[in-house]
């Protein structure tokens, strides 16, 4: 039998997971990270991303829009503004943001937050990755 930690993952609205696991992927700020029982203790920036959460065979995905991530020996947090199941990402909400921030991209105004449209791009691209890779992952 596989070691387990347990994984608590809450948003600013409300906790999305709390339950065990065997490994967790998150989204890290300098990469892809993979956790399992008993890491080394870490605190890092996440970026907007796919969160898998492995149990035996069954996989939970959630999207963060970034956050922080806190591994303890038996014990992972994530921390984010915004995490949703990715069943409930809105495709056509993902849709009309990206192409929202790319239009704000191409105008460069003077009075344009140019951070906060790629950060808004960034989210929205992260989104629909997240849908496609589920719709693959439903076809196999």
């Amino acid at each position: 039998m596989a070691m387990t930690f347990h994984v608590d993952v809450v948003s600013a609205e409300e906790a999305i997971f709390s339950g065990t696991a065997e490994m967790l992927f998150a989204p890290g700020a300098m990469g892809e990270l993979g956790i399992m029982a008993q890491h080394t203790p870490l605190l890092t920036s996440l970026k907007p991303g796919e969160l898998r959460i492995v149990s035996g065979d069954e996989e939970q995905y959630i999207y963060v829009s970034g956050g922080m991530l806190e591994v303890q020996p038996h014990v992972v947090t994530v921390l984010s503004d915004t995490a949703v199941r990715a069943k409930d990402i809105d495709e056509a909400a993902a849709l009309e943001a990206k192409e929202a921030a790319e239009k704000l991209l191409k105008e460069k105004g003077a009075e344009m937050d140019y951070a906060l449209a790629e950060a808004q791009l960034a989210e929205a691209v992260a989104q629909l990755q997240m849908i496609k890779r589920m719709k693959n992952v439903g076809n196999r």
